[in-house]
């Protein structure tokens, strides 16, 4: 029996006819969170470029606060210490309790759902591992603390927020000069960019290459966040010991390299429920995405539905309750893209 499963192990092949590819259902999500995010990132540079040279008006699009993390987890603070939900970026705080709250009750799908980074990490190591036969597997005395990395960056910005920002320090900023155009900033940081900035992505592009998820796994402060937090998630991937063959179809594709086929319950802060697992197993009812014990497990359509609905119910609500636009007039805009290179526009000010 051991040297059948060895022999399973060692002959194993991902594209062999009978083992399913990732669910298609997560790339049709995935994709219509990509296109929301190209329209959005395209209307919002319509928006600036109508603010720089004038014509027929463009409407902001409020989605792109979404890339505003940090100020999204000061107003979060700000929100709780004075019940001020700050009309400067409320969408970017109703997103980031969107993506909270689907860490929460679905791990991380964030990141293999939603966001647009964790799709275009999956295929550039889809791609190199095509080019080059396989992908570098990182040694595990290596490995783990590189993953702490994330989790560094992590603890440095909450720190700073949490522990050394009181309630007027968090106004400070949120009202401020520079948060009201950070949304601008970081489009012009993109349009204008650095030698080095751009060395650095080319380099990240390259190491996310040769090394599955580099950035995702190892450098994403927002990935450990949702990391965390979805080790209090009732939804985790569970495997039945008693129908497992021990082919280690699950382990073999497992994109974080979580050792699936060795354990009950996938509690691993690297688990994103991609369903890739769950996708490739050969046998019925054996790998399945459950809450807790129930006997009907979460199928890759029911994790879609929940994924979408989550994301509609904040963002409509928003809508109805007047916290999705926020309150600066075109003409504050226009005034303050005159002023941007200003010494109280620069974040080092605040």
């Amino acid at each position: 029996m051991a040297v059948k499963k060895i022999m399973n192990f060692q002959n194993l092949k991902l594209d062999k006819p009978g083992y399913k590819k990732s669910p298609g259902i997560r790339l049709a999500v995935q994709l219509f969170f990509l296109f929301a995010t190209i329209y959005t990132g395209w209307r919002f540079v319509l928006f600036v470029r109508f603010l720089q040279e004038g014509g027929a008006e463009v409407s902001r699009p409020p989605g792109v606060e979404a890339f505003l993390p940090i100020s999204s987890l000061m107003a979060l603070k700000y929100w709780v210490l004075t019940g001020d939900f700050n009309p400067i970026h409320p969408a970017g705080l109703v997103l980031f309790l969107a993506f909270v709250v689907m860490g929460l009750f679905l791990k991380r799908t964030f990141c293999t759902w939603v966001c647009p980074v964790g799709l275009l990490s999956e295929y550039l190591w889809k791609g190199g591992r095509k080019i080059f036969g396989k992908n570098l597997a990182i040694p595990r005395w290596l490995d783990y603390p590189l993953r702490s990395l994330k989790y560094l960056i992590l603890i440095f910005f909450a720190w700073g927020i949490f522990m050394d920002m009181g309630a007027d320090d968090l106004r400070n900023f949120i009202y401020g000069p520079y948060n009201r155009i950070a949304d601008i900033k970081m489009m012009l940081f993109f349009v204008h960019i650095t030698t080095f900035s751009l060395v650095v992505i080319i380099v990240l592009i390259l190491l996310s290459v040769v090394i599955k998820n580099f950035w995702c796994r190892y450098l994403c402060p927002y990935g450990a966040l949702m990391g965390f937090i979805s080790l209090f998630s009732p939804a985790k991937i569970t495997r039945n010991p008693d129908t497992c063959t021990d082919c280690r179809a699950c382990t073999e594709s497992c994109p974080a390299s979580i050792q699936v086929h060795s354990k009950t319950r996938i509690r691993s802060d690297e688990c994103t429920a991609c369903l890739t697992c769950t996708s490739v197993c050969p046998e019925p009812n054996t790998l399945t995405f459950k809450v807790y014990n129930h006997k009907k497990p979460l199928s890759a359509r029911t994790v879609a539905i929940l994924v979408v609905l989550i994301f509609l119910l904040f963002t409509g609500v928003a809508r109805l309750t007047g916290h999705w636009q926020n309150n600066i007039t075109t003409e504050e805009y226009k005034s303050r893209i005159e002023q941007m290179n200003n010494p109280e526009y620069e974040h080092t000010a605040e």
